[in-house]
């Protein structure tokens, strides 16, 4: 595979949400990615629109699109079944895979194994920033839960890699029983630098209750040096140490999960010291929630936090923990 790059230059990335437009009015020399959310998301065919399937919760009825901006001239095509786009700094990648008789594990590892040839392949090579959609997440009991096969057939896609060059991720339930998982990264030309959180035990060090394979990724990923470019957040919760706090009290969980960004950008402002120390203007939120009812309750919760300060997404979607309740990640600059 031989992903086109013109010319060296810094990684420049601008994430948005735009509203009372189309998806294709959005797509200029510049546009890296075009995120449409749920059902009603439009189709279009160009390798840098993709339809999440994640049901947004919209106040006003009309769900945002998530735009990525980078630097003029980005290209774009397809390679079997990875849809991709770039500006010769910056790489979006995206894949569906249809789970088969290998199960989860199998679909994960398939993946996985597809997205490591492309991007080594490129001369883009660097994973920054990975989203993960995979149906029934936390179904099965102990090793047979989805969730815990899909980490090890994801480190099994990997292969041999540094734990401490993991890129930022998410990993999300989706709720419409497609048994199909997307997934879709970021990747640059030079890497980024790994962040950890000190309240949390890193991701990858987790005990063996948590599964045969401990799950791959940083808590964060600040951009390569001399970027233009935000914090990468991962999926963020209800996590002090390795273990969930608050069980049943959705608030709670609100509240630590925000206590857990204030110590996250904490750490990565010892990097990067001009980085806002809290979230505002340059914040870009997706907010996954479990249960459909607490949609208006985490959305009145955000207002009373922030207003109209910080740009926001709901999405009706399910945590990697059953006694999760929402999970957040982001970008933040």
């Amino acid at each position: 595979m031989s992903v086109p790059v013109s010319g060296a230059r810094a990684a420049c990335l601008q994430v948005g949400y735009a509203r009372d437009v189309s998806p294709a009015a959005l797509l200029s020399d510049d546009t890296l990615a075009v995120f449409g959310f749920g059902d009603g998301a439009p189709a279009l065919d160009d390798p840098r629109y993709l339809r999440v399937p994640l049901q947004p919760f919209c106040a006003d009825g009309v769900a945002p699109f998530e735009v990525w901006r980078a630097n003029a001239g980005v290209r774009h095509g397809r390679d079997g079944a990875i849809r991709w786009s770039t500006d010769g700094a910056l790489l979006f990648g995206a894949i569906e895979i249809q789970e088969g008789d290998d199960g989860i594990e199998g679909a994960a590892r398939r993946v996985y194994e597809a997205l490591v040839a492309f991007t080594r392949g490129s001369s883009l090579p660097h994973l920054l920033r990975v989203w993960n959609y995979l149906d029934a997440i936390t179904l099965g009991d102990g090793d047979a839960e989805r969730y815990r096969a899909f980490c090890v057939g994801r480190a099994r896609g990997l292969g041999d890699f540094d734990a401490h060059a993991l890129p930022a991720a998410t990993a999300i339930g989706r709720c419409d029983d497609a048994r199909t998982i997307q997934v879709y990264w970021l990747a640059a030309r030079v890497p980024g630098t790994a962040v950890e959180n000190p309240r949390q035990v890193s991701a990858y060090r987790y005990p063996r209750q948590y599964g045969l394979q401990s799950p791959s990724f940083a808590r964060a990923m600040l951009p390569p040096p001399g970027s233009a470019m935000p914090l990468l957040l991962s999926g963020t919760a209800s996590v002090v140490g390795h273990a969930s706090q608050h069980a049943g009290e959705l608030l709670a969980q609100l509240d630590e999960t925000f206590a857990n960004f204030d110590s996250l950008l904490a750490s990565a402002r010892r990097y990067a010291p001009t980085l806002p120390a809290a979230f505002g203007a340059g914040t870009r939120l997706k907010v996954y929630v479990r249960d459909r009812d607490d949609l208006p309750l985490v959305a009145e919760a955000l207002v009373r936090r922030f207003g109209d300060d910080v740009p926001r997404l709901l999405l009706h979607a399910v945590i990697c923990r059953r006694e999760l309740a929402v999970e957040i990640d982001g970008v933040h600059g």
